[in-house]
């Protein structure tokens, strides 16, 4: 049975960065699970704030999954939530490509000769990903894995790539050659060497599926995170002053040490992407780890970040690669055709250490600026 901790915790005043907003004391449980109370002290604006938090983790998809839930709001609270990491750890064994019995790797295997049947779930994700990549002009892409196996070898060894060898390695991405039945969920690749990876959408369909779980048991007011990138938020968290959206920091590119804004949620996901933290040097350049798959080389569009909000954390997770990727002109474009989406855009500027925010779908009442007197904001919209 699982013991939970209940305390209160008081916001701290130090800084913060996206890595530990929400890290904090953990307490052991069963199955690998962790539950304690957080302040979400890098979260909180107010340091008078008192506010009671029950959080739950587990490690999955190579990151910490964590819920947040409104302490002795709900009986069996956290017996739920552990049932929706379960669930999270079922999508992992069924979309990972570094298990030989995943779903995922076996249809890799056979798809490119002969029709493959395909879970309801995975049916749905392939279907989903491929609207996306048509909604993103190509910049998202479930089939560029050939890609990004090329550029970690280059990250490791610290030699660049040979033009011969992009090539090759673009000859087998592009999502046309996956065919998909929906009325059949039935899938074949139409190209020998194609395969199918959803690191750039996997974490956000596991925070979809898991919340639609939670929401089903009667649980309205929560928040999920998976890893440093991607957040969920439903309903609205308890404090001192009532009920109130979720916050999150947002860290900023240049100072890893410093948020950078708070976005306010309420039922709604965000998703940042970024190759500040990720990227390897050769000849005096830099280069980061997000591709586009449609040229096969890191993306360099001057954007240093780019957060997108939306209901669905599975469109988040996909729209800010591919915004990062598109570039600020088209993400903002993309932003305005779609109304369920939000876009914030951190560029460099022409001042010494400087930024500039772009923002699209963004009201007052969803992002507050912590005061920087080298930062630009640029509404779009």
């Amino acid at each position: 049975m699982l013991r939970r901790t209940v305390d209160r915790f008081m916001p701290s005043s130090r800084k913060s960065s996206r890595r530990n907003f929400i890290q904090g004391k953990t307490k052991s449980l069963p199955s690998g699970d962790t539950a304690t109370t957080d302040s979400l002290a890098d979260w909180v604006t107010d340091p008078q704030e008192e506010t009671y938090l029950i959080r739950i983790g587990r490690r999955a998809m190579a990151c910490q999954f964590q819920v947040f839930l409104n302490a002795g709001q709900y009986a069996e609270d956290s017996e739920i939530a552990i049932n929706a990491l379960d669930e999270i750890d079922m999508i992992e064994a069924m979309l990972t490509v570094y298990r030989r019995d995943s779903e995922v790797t076996i249809l890799n295997h056979r798809a490119a000769a002969e029709l493959v049947n395909l879970s309801d779930p995975l049916a749905e994700l392939i279907e989903l990903s491929l609207d996306l990549h048509e909604i993103t002009d190509g910049a998202f892409d479930i089939t560029a894995g050939p890609l990004a196996d090329l550029w970690s070898h280059a990250r490791r060894s610290g030699s660049m790539p040979s033009e011969e060898s992009i090539r090759s390695a673009l000859a087998d991405v592009g999502s046309q050659y996956v065919q998909v039945d929906c009325e059949t969920k039935q899938l074949r690749f139409l190209r020998p060497g194609v395969a199918i990876n959803f690191g750039g959408i996997g974490k956000g369909f596991a925070l979809d599926a898991a919340s639609n779980m939670v929401r089903l048991q009667g649980i309205e007011n929560f928040l999920f995170h998976g890893g440093r990138s991607s957040v969920l938020a439903c309903g609205r968290r308890s404090s001192k002053r009532g009920e109130e959206p979720w916050r999150v920091g947002l860290v900023h590119p240049l100072r890893p040490a410093d948020r950078l804004a708070e976005i306010r949620l309420f039922d709604r996901a965000l998703s940042t992407s970024g190759s500040q933290s990720q990227s390897f040097h050769h000849q005096g350049r830099r280069y980061g780890h997000i591709l586009d798959p449609r040229t096969g080389l890191p993306a360099d569009q001057g954007i240093l970040s780019a957060t997108v909000l939306h209901p669905s954390a599975a469109w988040a997770d996909a729209l800010s690669t591919a915004c990062y990727v598109m570039g600020p002109q088209q993400a903002i474009e993309c932003c305005k055709k779609h109304p369920g989406m939000a876009l914030v855009l951190v560029l460099p500027s022409r001042k010494k250490a400087g930024i500039e925010i772009q923002t699209c779908g963004i009201t007052p009442d969803d992002v507050y600026l912590i005061s920087d007197q080298r930062v630009a904001v640029n509404q779009q919209d």
